[in-house]
């Protein structure tokens, strides 16, 4: 299991081959405090590196859910949409966004590890 990180705080977990689960850092749920709404891509959809895949909002704010690789969605967390709370209790365990099928693996071997998003995080 291989998880790397984005500078907007998205995490990215690659599980079995080409396929990786998706959510948001433990930085970015402190940020956004509560979380009270999540809006999820469709299954079957497909997105670039970048694009904005989804939202979140909280008590404070909305920020939006970059896809961190190009590649098409394979999986919503259903629970998520129901308890949206899961973002904030386990950001990086059972509070995941979607799963994704990677179109390029060298934009996920791009991005960064736990060590270059601890650096990142003592920036900020």
């Amino acid at each position: 299991m291989t998880t790397k990180f984005t500078a907007d705080h998205e995490w990215i977990n690659v599980e079995d081959g080409d396929a990786a689960t998706v959510g948001i850092t433990q930085h970015a749920q402190d940020a956004l405090g509560d979380v009270v709404f999540v809006e999820l891509p469709a299954v079957g959809a497909i997105f670039r590196m970048g694009d904005v895949a989804g939202v979140v909002e909280s008590v404070k704010a909305a920020a939006d859910i970059g896809m961190p690789v190009s590649g098409e969605v394979i999986e919503v967390n259903e629970a998520l949409r129901g308890d949206p709370s899961l973002a904030n209790t386990a950001p990086m365990g059972k509070g995941w966004f979607f799963k994704v099928r990677i179109a390029d693996m060298a934009e996920f071997n791009g991005l960064m590890d736990s060590p270059s998003y601890d650096a990142l995080l003592k920036t900020l």
